[in-house]
């Protein structure tokens, strides 16, 4: 069974309710039993939704700083450059925390909360699959 990483951005203050609408809209109708971790930036680690959420769930949370977001190539978003100085917040996350995986959902925006989905990359990959 493929395991997945949920990557999440969110604006400052976003409900639980928020990030489970965001996070249940992109997991369609894959099971949640599915996801091993969530991810987001280490300056989220204060952000009481997300905390809640993780925990509800049993999902360890995971964070990554704005430096090693910048070494992951992703698409942009403007909005996320202007504030941070990074080109993206969930697909980096989610790819950091995977792995070495690819992404399955990419980016969606959900009421104020993004949502990427990471799926781990098999151990038994060639060098020659991966490309």
């Amino acid at each position: 069974m493929s395991t997945w990483v949920i990557g999440i951005g969110c604006r400052r203050g976003v409900s639980v309710e928020q990030i489970h609408a965001a996070v249940f809209a992109a997991l369609g109708t894959r099971p949640l039993a599915s996801i091993r971790a969530l991810a987001s930036i280490d300056s989220k680690k204060d952000e009481t939704a997300l905390l809640e959420f993780a925990t509800h769930h049993g999902l360890p949370l995971q964070f990554f700083s704005k430096r090693d977001i910048a070494q992951v190539e992703t698409s942009m978003s403007g909005r996320v450059q202007a504030l941070l100085g990074i080109d993206g917040v969930c697909e980096p996350c989610a790819l950091l925390a995977s792995r070495n995986g690819r992404i399955i959902v990419p980016k969606r925006v959900t009421d104020g909360v993004t949502v990427a989905i990471a799926e781990d990359g098999s151990e038994q990959q060639t060098d020659n699959e991966r490309t």
